[in-house]
Order: structure tokens, then sequence, then C-alpha cells
């Protein structure tokens, strides 16, 4: 059994892709003429689609209307991704080589869809650091339920109370605490001091060490 287990948020902990997907909407909401809210995007961040359209945009009531605007958003995502890249933020890459050296099991529990992901790793290849991906698509409810961190467990078959989740949105941070995992704030996204309630708060992957994570285990 290890130590403990190590699963990632994607966005804004492992990679910089907030400025693609806030273009990704802008250029749907252009290609539908329909407004968005100037605090659209921090109000939505780390929410799946199928909450973001009707309750924060409020573009849409009709489920299968909201199914076919979120894949055209992501479609849009993934079109500036190919031509453009994403940036692997610092410490991840480093990060995974010293758990994965350590023997510490590695999962990924994102609220992104997973064509997102495969997209990213044709160009990364991240994929080879981790031992189970869970995406949107793997839950039905997203975050701020628990829902894709237990799932992420169940997947390494780890205990939750061994698990750290890495996570850089409030809404994800309220994840992991609701599904009885320590949490690594990742201050990307927001300020140190709105990720205080987080067990343990960086910068980035880059300011956290195996054993800082182990710590969060010492009784």
């Amino acid at each position: 059994m290890s130590d403990f287990y190590a699963i990632f948020d994607w966005d804004g902990v492992v990679i910089d892709s907030s400025s693609a997907h806030e273009r990704s909407w802008e250029m749907l909401a252009a290609e539908i003429n329909k407004p968005l809210p100037p605090d659209h995007f921090k109000r939505g961040f780390g929410k799946k689609n199928q909450i973001i359209i009707p309750t924060i945009l409020d573009w849409s009531h009709d489920e299968a209307e909201i199914i076919a605007l979120g894949d055209r958003k992501e479609e849009l995502y993934r079109d500036i991704v190919r031509d453009e890249g994403v940036e692997i933020l610092p410490g991840a890459v480093e990060m995974f080589q010293a758990l994965k050296a350590a023997g510490i099991p590695r999962a990924i529990g994102s609220s992104t869809p997973r064509g997102n992901l495969d997209a990213i790793f044709a160009s990364t290849g991240l994929d080879q650091y981790f031992d189970a991906v869970v995406c949107g698509d793997d839950v039905v409810h997203g975050k701020p339920a628990p829902d894709v961190f237990l799932k992420g467990a169940e997947f390494l078959r780890a205990d939750p109370a061994k698990c750290v989740v890495f996570e850089d949105a409030l809404f994800g941070i309220e994840a992991a605490q609701r599904a009885g995992m320590k949490v690594v704030g990742i201050a990307t996204t927001n300020p140190p001091e709105l990720l205080s309630h987080a067990d343990l708060v960086a910068p980035n992957l880059a300011g956290v060490t195996v054993d800082d994570l182990r710590k969060l285990f010492v009784a």
C-alpha cells in the first residue's frame, strides 16, 4: 500500500489553459450572437458546461441545446490548443517524476471533457505520468460535488482519506474536502489568501515536495 495517493486537477494546476478557455467562450458567443456576462469566466471556473450554460450564461435551458453548445465550445478550445499548443505550468513534470520515483500512484481528476485531455496528451505526452484519468464525462455531478475525486480514488484503489488533491479552483477545493481528502491549493487562479482553507498552499507545483505531501498524513 502506498504512503498516499495523488489526484491532480488539470486546468490551472498542470497546464495554463485559462486564456484558451476564455477565448473559446468568446468565440462561441460571437458565433451564436449571445452576450457574455463580464464575470462569467471567474464564476464558471472549474464547473461543467452543463452548469455554466444555463445558470451562469443563461443561454439555454434545453438539455439537448446545452449539450450541443458545450460540445461546440470544446471544439473551439481544441482548435486553439492544436494551433497554438499549451503551456505546462512550472514544476508539473518534475512533480510527476518525483511521485513516480517514490512509488506514489497518480490520477487526474478534472471537469474537462476527455476530448480536451486527449488533445493535450497527444501534444505533450503527459499521460505517461498517470495511472488513472477521470474527467467530466465520467461523472454525473461536477465540482463542487466530490464525485470526480471519489472516482479517482476508486480507480487508484485508494482510501479517500489517503488521497491528496491538487486544486486551483475554489469549487475544486470544496469538492476535495467533501471527498474527505487532503488538499494542496495552487495559487495560479486565485490569490493564496483565498486558498487558506486548504491543507497546504503553494504558488505552483514547483513549490511542493514529496516530503511536504507525506507530512500531511502524519497524525
